[in-house]
């Protein structure tokens, strides 16, 4: 088998899932987008892609997420990928690059998963195209001085209590172990499900150094469109992070799986060996970055949690599962620790904690469904 028989058979395989969604579209009376998505494959004509993605766009914000179709966003990813092949096409100037990549973005974060193979495939092709020539991600003339002092600041304690909820750092504080192995962890944290903050672990990892230098963040990932209040550029977002501009300094990446948009983001980082601990596969891999100010409310998840502290220094406080019925988790608004109202929620302020900080290189072993709160300090 010649090295061109594999990829003639991809893009076969590629072709007849493009044209079994188009018939499935049809079936769902979308007779407007596949003519357009087809004269944007057949005759390369831009107008006609941007026009099948907006129709897409509409069809899914035309009912809740949960409820929009499969089709419609695997359609939308197809349209993506009409209108970065096509601005590729155009000229591959910086901005048509830079438009290719948002559209490609914009497929992996808005479409389906039937093309999401293609759509990593195409953002691999553009980026690899970009450092051919030289170009690195979006600029923002990032201020290096101002994103250096946000990262070593070192408040004291003093300061740090004024910013926090009251009784903070007062109560039970989060054990502190120092990179125990593998076998300890399960055995004296994650069989009794009691939560630990293990130090040195995550030190090896490339991003503890890589990712205080601001141009290296924007060199590899600059110009990718990301998620937060809006969709923006991660240029924008770490200008927003270090800007002197409060309301734009609350601008905050949560819970997104920035690791699998953004494949050179991913190789900073590993999996920490304790995740091997309850023997199946990784649930979620998600980033969070945001300056000070931007607070992650009381919540829980339903599995075990390990959070690493790559840069800073975040505040963290948890309450146990079996407490949960003083933390009033069935009520319409969820009790505010920052403001606790006691008269709607009269036993949380009593209710036992157990709080920390996690510095730079910590991670957090937090079991299933124990409340947590945190925010950066």
């Amino acid at each position: 088998m010649t090295t061109s028989e594999p990829r003639a058979a991809a893009a076969l395989a590629g072709g007849e899932k493009r044209a079994a969604l188009l018939r499935e579209i049809t079936e769902e009376g979308g007779f407007a987008f596949v003519a357009s998505a087809e004269k944007a494959a057949t005759d390369g004509d831009l107008r006609a892609a941007e026009a099948a993605r907006e129709m897409a766009w509409e069809q899914l914000h035309a009912c809740p997420r949960s409820e929009v179709g499969r089709a419609w966003r695997d359609a939308y990813a197809l349209a993506c990928l009409h209108v970065a092949a096509l601005r590729v096409a155009a000229g591959g100037d910086g901005d048509d690059r830079r438009a290719a990549l948002r559209a490609l973005d914009m497929g992996l974060i808005m479409g389906g998963d039937l093309l999401r193979a293609e759509l990593e495939e195409a953002i691999a092709r553009v980026v690899a195209e970009r450092n051919r020539r030289g170009g690195g991600g979006g600029e923002t003339g990032a201020d290096v001085e101002k994103w250096m002092e946000g990262l070593t600041r070192n408040r004291d304690l003093a300061d740090v209590l004024k910013v926090l909820p009251v009784k903070s750092l007062s109560c039970k504080q989060i054990e502190r172990r120092s990179c125990i192995s593998l076998e300890a962890f399960i055995r004296d944290y994650f069989i009794c499900e009691s939560p630990v903050i293990l130090s040195g672990c995550i030190d090896h990892w490339p991003a503890r150094t890589k990712w205080k230098d601001i141009r290296y963040l924007e060199r590899i990932a600059g110009d990718r469109t990301i998620p937060v209040e809006e969709l923006i550029t991660f240029s924008q977002f770490l200008e927003r992070m270090w800007s002197s501009d409060c309301s734009a300094n609350l601008t905050y990446l949560a819970q997104h799986p920035l690791f699998d948009q953004i494949k050179e983001l991913r190789g900073d980082i590993m999996v920490p060996e304790y995740c091997n601990a309850g023997g199946g596969e990784l649930q979620k891999l998600n980033a969070w970055f945001g300056p000070d100010g931007t607070v992650t409310p009381l919540h829980h998840d339903l599995h075990h949690n390990l959070f690493a502290q790559v840069l800073g220094r975040k505040y963290f406080r948890l309450y146990s599962a079996i407490i949960s019925n003083d933390l009033y988790p069935h009520r319409e608004t969820m009790v505010d620790l920052d403001n606790i109202d006691v008269n709607e929620f009269p036993r949380t302020r009593d209710v036992e904690f157990m709080d920390g900080i996690l510095e730079e290189g910590d991670l957090l072993y937090i079991p299933p469904k124990w409340w947590h709160y945190k925010q950066p300090v």
